[in-house]
């Protein structure tokens, strides 16, 4: 007889769980880091923009007082 015809059904279940569980872990850790680097690489884009942004802007204002009022 094999396990299957043997063991109980929760017993072939914890079985399962246990010697896949590796493979689905390192899986899901590669996922999170594929999500998590995709946002750091958005936020970083983000960043990016709005520092032109302000570079452009600063350059376009005038540095001195001239042109305001007193």
């Amino acid at each position: 007889m094999s396990f299957r015809q043997v063991a109980p059904r929760h017993v072939r279940e914890t079985v399962v769980a246990v010697a896949t569980w590796p493979v689905t872990s390192q899986q899901r850790a590669r996922r999170n880091a594929l999500v998590a680097s995709t946002a750091l690489t958005a936020r970083r884009s983000e960043l990016r923009e709005v520092e032109d942004f302000l570079a452009r802007h600063a350059a376009r204002r005038p540095r001195s007082g001239a042109g305001r009022p007193a």
